[in-house]
C-alpha cells in the first residue's frame, strides 16, 4: 500500500485522475462519472458474459448473449458516511418496460463486492415508489428483496468476477 497521508489536497486529486485514467485503459470503467456505476456494468457484464450497451443507450446497460434479455445495471456504495441503498432514478417503468432484470450491486466503502441480485422488472415494480418531482421510480437494494422468490443472489458471482479483474 502506498501511503498517501501526507500529500496535499491538489496531490490527492491529480493521484485520483491517474487512477481514473488507468482504470480506464484497463476498461474497467468507461466514464469520468463516479466509478461504482461503470464497476457493476463491468462485473456483471464479466460475471454473466453479457454485451455491454453503448453509452447512449437509454433504459438497459446490458443484453444477454444466451438469453437476449435487457438488464438494467445499478449500484450503490455504502459507506460509513451514507449507508442508503437507494438506487439511481429509474425512469418510465410503468410506461413500457424497456429491461427484463434490474441487476442491483451494493458495494463497501472500498469499493468491493457486497451484495448483488437479479431483480425481476415486476418486481422492481412493485416494490418501488413513484417520485413526482424527479419523475421517476425509487427502489432500495435492501436485504427483504433478496427473499423475494423471483430474486436471484449472484453475489457469488460478482465475487468471482471481481477476483479475476
Amino acid at each position: 500500500m502506498v501511503d498517501i497521508s501526507g500529500l496535499s489536497a491538489r496531490q490527492l486529486l491529480k493521484l485520483y485522475a491517474d487512477i481514473e485514467e488507468q482504470l480506464r485503459s484497463l476498461k474497467i470503467i468507461s466514464s469520468a462519472n463516479n466509478p461504482a456505476g461503470d464497476l457493476a456494468e463491468t462485473l456483471f457484464c464479466k460475471a454473466f458474459d453479457w454485451d455491454r450497451a453503448d453509452k447512449s443507450q437509454a433504459h438497459y446497460d446490458a443484453k444477454g448473449k444466451v438469453d437476449g434479455k435487457l438488464y438494467q445495471i445499478k449500484c450503490r456504495r455504502i459507506t460509513r458516511f451514507n449507508s442508503s441503498r437507494q438506487l439511481s432514478a429509474i425512469r418510465g417503468l410503468e410506461q413500457a418496460q424497456h429491461f427484463d432484470v434490474l441487476a442491483g450491486l451494493l458495494l463497501r466503502e472500498d469499493y468491493s463486492v457486497y451484495k448483488a441480485a437479479l431483480v425481476p422488472h415486476e418486481v422492481v415494480l412493485e416494490h418501488s415508489s413513484f417520485q413526482k418531482h424527479t419523475n421517476s421510480r425509487r427502489f432500495l437494494l435492501v436485504d427483504d428483496i433478496w427473499k423475494i422468490p423471483a430474486v436471484r443472489d449472484v453475489t457469488e458471482q460478482l465475487l468471482n468476477a471481481e477476483k479475476s479483474m
